[in-house]
């Protein structure tokens, strides 16, 4: 037995044969690896500048713009409080008090506001259209705040005949001769405006350009990556709270929307709550590194399997003593007679798995069986009856064991054990059960009326329970006695005892 465990290391030529076609071949590699990486990261850096390039352009349009709309409106609330403008003509009044904001693209509606939020001066016409608008969201916000400078709105509709489009409100509070609130100035502007600005930009398949509030509702979207993605609150998301808390830079993260891998590259647009973002594509962005790495990494690959098959006879041998010592292994930890683990197996996995418990805090359970009147049954049968009825019976307990970290094994004799990581009693119950049930309706042995049965007793341990392993298994114990004492082909959980 001695000569038989004993390892006849490789001859000296081959040892180092092997050591050094690992070595080059590893050397390989890491070489390669450390390139790609290095490729890789450039890649990524210089698509980032070319994003960072695209939020700047971006970000100067936008806030131009908004300072012409933001002109608009104090040019609107000079001329309001200008005292000698009320002697004026209604064409004169409207022309000083609207002038600004004709420069203004994509301009939707100047109004001027009462502070009962209705309309008292219109850029459209010289007689304005009876209309409020205390509800809205930029009317309220200057109604409860002083302080509250230009406030940029949600994106709404305007449902006329003419336009049914998005706009957002550009808006500033109008005071009294005493600071009092007097209303609120206020210019629409078409989301149109973003739309053909963004659509100017090549930024790829499968990639955006957004523009956000600083509460995460989406302002505009190119191409809209979804239905009814304007308006839509994203602050719920964990890419626009980074974004928020980041304030500018760039970042590698998983769309919420699309599911895949993007670029974001975000900055604020000046001192204005607005956010522009731009979400590559990683596959788009990386596509061209990919076609490099596939190349160079079948070109690495050939060359280390020209070198590894120069040792391959060698390692095939050692992989033939490998395997033959895995058969031994294996056979060592399984019951011969049943096919089951061994009790030595059952040892360690218990083991195993109970300080898993103890540092993940999930329940463990522990099923002993016990096959009912066994020696009856031998007497009747033989030894070899009996052994046949132990393989079917373990054949049934292994079928009704499916997860890989779950284990049966033959305790001893006639009597069974089942380690189930991860099962709190009620589910534990409900595979002993299923076992119990399995074996009572196997096909009857000839001769015997009555068909093999078992007693099943159930013992778990979760983090509320302060019993040591030994204790889990005695309960077990504990529970199978009690199932015999009560009559036989039943399972009984310890924890009811």
């Amino acid at each position: 037995m001695s000569q038989r465990r004993t390892r006849t290391p490789p001859a000296r030529p081959e040892l180092l044969l092997i050591l050094g076609s690992g070595f080059t071949v590893t050397l390989i590699v890491v070489i390669v690896a450390a390139l790609l990486i290095r490729e890789h990261a450039s890649t990524l850096q210089a698509a980032q500048r070319s994003t960072s390039n695209i939020t700047q352009l971006i970000n100067a349009d936008v806030l131009r713009n908004v300072e012409l709309y933001d002109f608009a409106l104090q040019g609107l609330i000079t001329a309001r409080q200008r005292q000698d403008l009320s002697q004026a003509s209604a064409d004169i009044q409207h022309l000083v008090q609207f002038d600004q904001s004709i420069a203004a693209p994509f301009k939707g509606e100047v109004l001027l506001l009462n502070a009962n939020g209705s309309v008292i001066a219109d850029s459209s016409t010289l007689t304005p259209t009876p209309r409020n608008f205390a509800n809205r969201d930029y009317f309220l916000a200057h109604k409860n705040a002083v302080q509250t400078g230009l406030f940029i709105s949600r994106p709404f509709r305007i449902h006329c005949n003419c336009d049914q489009v998005w706009r957002i409100a550009f808006s500033r509070r109008v005071s009294g001769p005493n600071g009092e609130f007097a209303g609120v100035a206020v210019a629409t502007m078409r989301l149109a405006y973003f739309d053909q600005l963004f659509s100017r930009l090549t930024i790829g398949n499968g990639s955006s350009v957004n523009l956000l509030n600083n509460r995460g509702i989406l302002l505009a979207q190119q191409p809209l990556l979804e239905r009814d993605m304007i308006d839509k609150d994203l602050s719920d998301r964990p890419n626009f709270k980074r974004i928020l808390n980041e304030g500018r830079g760039s970042f590698q993260a998983i769309s919420a929307i699309t599911g895949k891998e993007r670029l974001y590259t975000f900055t604020n647009v000046g001192t204005l709550p607005l956010i522009v973002v731009v979400a590559l594509s990683s596959e788009d962005v990386l596509a061209p590194w990919n076609r490099a790495a596939l190349l160079t990494s079948g070109a690495t690959g050939i060359l280390c399997v020209g070198l590894l098959w120069l040792t391959w006879m060698l390692r095939r041998e050692l992989r033939r003593r490998f395997r033959a010592e895995r058969v031994l292994s294996e056979l060592a930890a399984t019951d011969a007679l049943t096919g089951l683990a061994n009790r030595r197996i059952l040892d360690e996995r218990l083991r195993l798995e109970w300080e898993r418990a103890q540092r993940s805090a999930e329940p463990l359970t522990v099923l002993m069986i016990d096959v009912d009147h066994f020696k009856a049954f031998n007497d009747r049968h033989g030894h070899h009856g009996g052994d046949e009825a132990l393989r079917n019976v373990a054949q049934v307990i292994g079928s009704n064991i499916r997860r890989p970290a779950d284990l049966a094994a033959r305790y001893g004799g006639e009597e069974f054990a089942v380690v189930l990581p991860h099962t709190d009693a009620k589910g534990a119950k409900v595979i002993a059960e299923h076992i119990r049930s399995s074996i009572e309706h196997l096909p009857r042995v000839a001769g015997d009326e009555r068909p093999i049965t078992v007693s099943i007793g159930v013992s778990t341990w979760d983090k509320r329970s302060h019993m040591s392993l030994e204790a889990l298994l005695l309960s077990a114990d504990r529970a199978l006695y009690e199932a015999k004492h009560t009559g036989r082909n039943r399972v009984v959980d310890a924890s009811t005892l």
